[in-house]
Parts: structure tokens; sequence; C-alpha cells
């Protein structure tokens, strides 16, 4: 990777305490220092490598004391004047104008480069950046992926092509991930520029510590390289944001249904309603088997469990367990469903008879420890004594999709609007 180069490093600040060096540093050492080994860094540190290369590059200093504090958090202030030196890093087309009060004399110019380079968006802010304050990480997916959007136009395809995506962290399926962020924590999942905690959190609320900088730094370079669609878990992030399910990116067995081969009700004409684009059913009412509920499919999330694991797709980790896999001929099949009660009670086995599909059954949600870990809804949240006790659920229920001809059935949503979802298995 082309080395990032800082020069003219002289401008120090006064914050929280100690001597912050424009870099995000301590108190600055010698340049012959700079490459030395941190007593708090051992070789086994999780970022040794990236916190070593860093300082090479002359991103941080250590502190006169021999340590680096890989774990200090690092203000705005100093990651802009970062991103400002990113010599790689081509300018916007059109940047903001610098308008904020609060800026320190000494990143006064960093955070103008940054700006100018795209990664600060400063109409987005009400002209104070809050620049002293430490750097969250939600905040930190927003300045990197707009970075990668000035370097890439389809990047910047790609943050608006996830809008409505699954993200397959805790904070998106309890509910708390902040709008203002989610495309940006989309994508810089999907690059794997960041990712979860061991807790599956993304830690958008969480600040950056000085480790975790040294590390993105080097990533941002290699996907600031790479063409988004390179990344097959940004291509599925992509792909349910726009259509609601990953079905083609997994599969290439299911093609649209035949004429004569599906049942339509009414007088519908199969050239009219029949189509094999899920995002045409998706958030639409779907016509039941039984009349205990309206329902709606908001996603849909196919996992074949019999690829190499670089071929897994981004949200196994999610649903299935580490090492789980299906016997041959089938795949998971994980759906978002929204349930509008009509009758006085429902219970959880009438739920399972709204359709007539192994694939779509909201009968059961998945079992695995994984999905218990991310906080996603599940039928549990909202049944009692195996009787739904809220009218209006939403949750993720399991089934199998089968991909053998002697198994396979075609996967059909027949809409109350008119459209027809109908994939059938095509060897």
């Amino acid at each position: 990777m082309k080395k990032m180069i800082i020069s003219g490093v002289t401008a120090l600040a006064l914050l929280t305490g100690g001597v912050v060096g424009v870099g995000g540093v301590g108190s600055s050492v010698e340049a012959a220092q700079a490459t030395l080994k941190f007593k708090d860094v051992p070789s086994t540190h999780w970022a040794a490598g990236a916190i070593n290369s860093a300082v090479e590059q002359g991103y941080f200093k250590g502190y006169t004391d021999g340590t680096f504090k890989p774990s200090s958090p690092v203000t705005k202030a100093e990651m802009a004047s970062i991103l400002g030196r990113l010599s790689y890093q081509p300018n916007a087309s059109s940047p903001g104008i610098n308008n904020f009060t609060d800026v320190p004399e000494w990143a006064k110019g960093g955070v103008s480069a940054a700006i100018q380079k795209g990664f600060i968006n400063p109409t987005s802010y009400q002209g104070k950046l809050d620049a002293k304050a430490s750097l969250k990480r939600g905040e930190m997916a927003i300045w990197l992926t707009q970075g990668l959007a000035t370097v890439d136009l389809d990047y910047k395809q790609a943050l608006s092509d996830v809008k409505n995506t699954v993200i397959p962290a805790k904070e998106y399926f309890t509910g708390n991930l902040a709008t203002s962020q989610k495309n940006a924590v989309a994508v810089a999942m999907g690059t794997g520029l960041m990712s979860v905690y061991n807790d599956k959190m993304f830690g958008a609320d969480r600040t950056t510590t000085r480790a975790e900088v040294a590390v993105l730094i080097a990533r941002y370079g290699t996907v600031a390289k790479t063409k988004p669609s390179n990344y097959k878990g940004l291509n599925e992030l992509r792909q349910v944001g726009l259509k609601g399910t990953n079905l083609n990116l997994i599969t290439s067995y299911f093609k649209k249904t035949p004429e004569g081969k599906i049942l339509l009700s009414g007088n519908r004409k199969y050239d009219e309603v029949v189509t094999d684009d899920f995002s045409k059913v998706r958030n639409k009412e779907i016509i039941t088997d039984t009349s205990y509920a309206d329902l709606k499919v908001l996603n849909w999330i196919i996992i074949d469990t019999n690829v190499a694991e670089k071929d897994q797709s981004i949200y196994y980790p999610v649903f299935v367990d580490e090492g789980v896999k299906l016997q041959s001929g089938k795949y998971f099949s994980f759906v978002e469903f929204n349930l509008n009660i009509k009758s006085n009670s429902m219970s959880q086995l009438q739920a399972g008879g709204l359709l007539n599909s192994a694939t779509f059954n909201p009968l059961l949600s998945p079992r695995s420890k994984a999905f218990s870990l991310y906080g996603a809804p599940k039928t549990g949240d909202y049944i009692k004594d195996r009787v739904f006790v809220i009218k209006n659920p939403t949750y993720w229920a399991e089934g199998l999709l089968h991909f053998k001809e002697s198994t396979a059935r075609a996967v059909t949503l027949e809409t109350k609007e008119g459209p027809t979802f109908s994939v059938s298995y095509t060897p």
C-alpha cells in the first residue's frame, strides 16, 4: 500500500489534561524512536502490526514513557487531521466549507483538508464539529464511507442501495441504530472496513480507540483501491436493500415459475401479475390460507451452509451457529414477517397455518445460539401459553428452501394488490 506521509507535524494542543499531537497522539517522541516497540503493545496485541505501521508512516507517535496507549480514545479533530493527510484520497467534486467555530487552531488545516477530501460534510453539522470530543464509531463509519464515495461513485450508489437493508449487527435488530448512521454502517460492514464486537454490537456509540484507528487507516487504503462489486458482503447488503432478498446471489437454481405451473386466484393473468422480482411483493399484504391475520413479508434471507467459509453469506453468523450444515438439497430460509392479527386471539400454530409453505413459515423463529445473541425479534417475544398477546408482531421465522427436483416446490407469494412472486427450481 502506498505510504501515507505526514509532513510538518509540529502543532500541539492541550486537551483533556494531556499534550496531544496533531496526529492524535500523546506527547511526542523523537522521530528515531517512532518505529520502536511500545511496552503496552506486545507482539500478541491484536493491532500490533497496524500500530507499528501507523507510527512508522507518521500517523501516530508514542508517549515519552514508551507507551502507545492503544485503548485511549481519538478526538474528532485528531481523526480529521489524519484523514486530511491521506495522499491518495482525491478531492471531492463539491466540498463544503469549513465553517466550524470550535476547531482548535492546530487542527483547522486538517479539518479543512478532511472536508476537501470528502470525509466530512459540514452541512451535516450546525456550525460546530465538537472537535475535542472523542470520535464515536457511528460517526467514524460516516466519515470513512463518505470518503469512499468520493473515491468511487459506486460507493456513493452503495450508500443509497443499502437504505432498506438488513444489517448484521445487534443494534439494527434491536432498533437502536440511528437512521442517520445506518447506511454508513452497512457499507462499512459490507466491505470489511468495520465489524461487530464479540457481543455482536457494532458499537456505534462507543469511542474509537487509537488501536482501532491504526487498523482503520490500513483497511481504508485497501478498500479505497477496491471496486465495491468485489465485496460479496456489500453486494448482498445492497441486494437485500433493493429487493428484500439475497436469493439471486445465493443460488441460481430458482427462476420465474413458468405459465401453466402456477394457479392464480380470481381472473388474474400470468403475464400481468407473475414476477420473479421480490421487491414487487415486499411489504405488501399477502393472500393467506386462513383469515386469522393479515401478513406482510419484509425481508427474506437465504443461507447456503454447504459452501466454504469465505463464500458464506454475510448473514450466516446472525442466524446459523458456526459449523452447522444442512443436508444437501436444502437452504435455510429466514423471513421477517409482520402480522396484523384480526381474530380475538391467535395461537402460534394458527400463525403457522397462514401460509402453506415450508419456505415461508411464520410458526417458529430460529433457535440457534447465534440468533439469540443478536437480539432479533422472535415469536417468543409475543407469545404466552402459545397464544399471541399483541396484535401487530414483527419477527423473524425459520423455514427451508428445497433445491432437489424430488422435493422442490414453487415458492409463491400472491399479494392482495395483484403482483405475485413465484419462482421454481430450475436445474
